[in-house]
């Protein structure tokens, strides 16, 4: 099977697709790439610096220790993690290390069987998309022309400095000191529940919160490769331990990141599921109300429109983007923008690195929660009472062949229909598959998943009701697709 190597890097089945041999050649193309002159380089950047992490899957100390090798032989210095740390803290290491670039061996929330490689561009976001075709080019041109990858035996490129364990977590405590006001919690400290997922966020929220007071149980802490049989993926069906921990009286809210750290989650006292869109949609009225801030707000196709309501209020230029966070960097680099995120989890403001961070998230919804001096109950149901009520869900289709994008998007343009639900079909968008916008800003979201043989529906509706009308249409008219 070709390496495929896509604008989120490569995943692949662990000793099927995913091996030392294979991981090898991916590393010595993210080497040539890096040492082309098609790679952007700076002044202010050490080109002959790259940054590797690592998540808690099985095998990704190793596999990271193999990609260290790799770039060690071919001239570069590697600042390898000394144990599994989060996407978003290997992200801000590469910016402050002033590095060429990062490493992230990680499939994110992929399931167990999974492991894959994200690379990081030296801004401390995921590389452009130009950077990740150039290792592709490179991945088929050594194949071609049956050059193998570099190696350098990983004890002598430690000898030589070529390979410098460190922990990326000082500096970036160091940084989110910045964005999250440690005063602003002790002054009234939280008792509540972080579930890592048996991820990378292990310990991360936990340790920045020492001395503030706050009384955390951490649940899904330790090493378990496995993670549970479940997908380390921070959506409701597979939070019923945190679900669990909160009504057992272990903290009066949750907070959960996914396998490497780079989504968020939350619950409340009651053990109701918070999703990405209120999370978003509550720290963008806390940025601007409570702090005063301002800038652009960035969304993508599938988020809430709750956000585009509450930007209107304030004034905020909105852009709406496709699925992935790549998007909204491109945003994040190019002008002032507040708060950015997605429906999956991924969610950066203001100062922060272009890219979705879990913990910083995390952070400040306890520190919103400490401002506030109300409960995550009361904060979402005065949210809702205030640019709601939604409804929110999604419906993955499996398939047993890809669907054409484009003709899909063709097809459901020319479908479209007047009005769902009895509401009227006032807009049709293409940014990202097809999306049907109804008069009460009730909505219907079909896209094929870039990732895997799934067609995702998703629907967001003023009423339960609503929501169903466009689940059975969204359902029906995707089958037909099918």
């Amino acid at each position: 099977m070709p390496i495929h190597f896509g604008t989120d890097g490569w995943r692949a089945v662990i000793s099927d697709s995913f091996t030392f041999d294979n991981l090898r050649i991916v590393a010595q193309a993210i080497a040539d790439a890096v040492a082309s002159d098609h790679w952007e380089k700076s002044v202010d950047v050490d080109s002959k610096k790259i940054v590797v992490g690592f998540d808690t899957r099985f095998l990704s100390d190793r596999f990271a220790g193999e990609v260290a090798r790799v770039l060690a032989a071919n001239g570069f210095t590697v600042l390898l993690a000394q144990s599994d740390s989060p996407t978003p803290a290997i992200s801000f290491a590469v910016r402050n290390q002033k590095a060429i670039a990062g490493v992230m061996i990680t499939a994110s929330h992929n399931a167990p069987r999974y492991n894959g490689v994200k690379l990081k561009g030296a801004f401390g976001g995921s590389a452009l998309p130009e950077q990740c075709r150039r290792v592709e080019v490179y991945i088929n041109d050594n194949e071609q022309q049956a050059r193998g990858p570099n190696l350098m035996d990983f004890r002598k490129a430690r000898e030589a400095g070529l390979i410098q364990k460190f922990n990326p977590l000082p500096a970036y405590f160091d940084h989110l000191r910045t964005l999250i006001n440690s005063d602003v919690i002790a002054e009234n400290p939280q008792r509540f529940v972080v579930d890592a997922m048996y991820g990378a966020g292990r310990g991360v929220i936990k340790s920045f919160l020492q001395g503030t007071g706050c009384e955390i149980a951490e649940i899904r802490g330790e090493m378990n490769p496995g993670f549970g049989g479940v997908h380390p993926e921070p959506i409701a069906k597979y939070l019923g331990p945190l679900a669990s921990a909160v009504s057992s009286g272990m903290g009066n809210f949750g907070v959960v990141t996914d396998g490497d750290a780079d989504r968020i989650g939350a619950m409340d006292e009651r053990g109701a599921f918070i999703d990405p869109h209120k999370i978003m949609a509550l720290s963008l009225k806390y940025l601007v109300e409570t702090r005063g801030w301002s800038g652009a707000v960035v969304r993508t196709v599938s988020t809430t429109r709750m956000i585009d309501r509450l930007a209107k209020r304030y004034g905020l230029k909105l852009y709406e983007t496709p699925v992935g966070f790549n998007h909204i960097a491109d945003y994040m680099m190019k002008e002032e923008v507040l708060i950015g995120g997605e429906e999956s989890g991924g969610i950066s403001f203001k100062g922060h690195i272009p890219e979705g961070d879990g913990p910083v998230m995390g952070l400040l919804l306890v520190e919103m929660i400490a401002a506030g001096k109300k409960s995550l109950v009361e904060m979402v149901d005065d949210l809702l009472a205030d640019v709601g009520p939604v409804v929110y869900e999604r419906v993955d289709l499996r398939l047993s062949r890809p669907v054409a994008k484009a003709e899909m998007t063709d097809f459901l343009t020319q479908k479209a229909p007047t009005e769902i639900g009895g509401e009227k079909v006032i807009e049709i968008s293409q940014r990202d598959g097809v999306k049907y916008i109804m008069s009460d800003d009730s909505w219907l979201l079909i896209r094929p998943s870039g990732t895997e043989p799934v067609l995702r529906v998703y629907v967001e509706g003023r009423t339960a009701e609503m929501v169903k009308a466009l689940k059975d249409y969204g359902r029906t008219v995707a089958e037909s697709v099918v």
